[in-house]
């Protein structure tokens, strides 16, 4: 039998965390987390702006699917698409600056440009979703499996 806490963690893991750009933005984190480890202290600043944003665009897509609303969820992409760009401008700037490699840039650049493709045809197919009356609120979905794990 299946205690409580591991029946919501598997039912949480079989919604959003199955998106591709939701993924490839947890690539991203650890992406950044790892390259910033590097720079030195002077770098603080630049490092906490970059590993706030990497992880703001990953936890925004966790607390806008947890919100329960069409519209809450559609925001909180947009708004970590927001920050994926603000990522895209500093990891611009540490290439100018030689803080990382072309390889490493490039790396970024295909999940960012994967996750932002991804995002914005996933928000398109939440709009026909919504249209068609068929999007359902995620915390009646959770309650739903919940008594189908009994």
């Amino acid at each position: 039998m299946l205690s409580e806490v591991t029946k919501v963690t598997i039912l949480r893991q079989q919604a959003y965390e199955k998106l591709k750009f939701y993924q490839d933005i947890c690539k991203i984190r650890k992406l950044i987390y790892d390259m910033t480890e590097r720079f030195t202290k002077t770098h603080m600043r630049l490092v906490s702006q970059m590993r706030d944003a990497a992880r703001s665009a990953k936890q925004n897509i966790r607390e806008g699917y947890r919100k329960g609303s069409l519209g809450e969820f559609i925001h909180s992409i947009r708004i970590s698409q927001g920050s994926l760009e603000e990522l895209s401008g500093d990891m611009e700037d540490c290439l100018e600056d030689g803080l990382i490699s072309k390889d490493e840039h490039e790396e970024f650049i295909t999940l960012v440009s994967s996750a932002s493709y991804m995002s914005s045809r996933y928000i398109k197919s939440l709009y026909e979703l919504d249209k068609k009356g068929q999007w359902k609120v995620p915390g009646a979905i959770l309650k739903r499996n919940l008594r189908n794990f009994r």
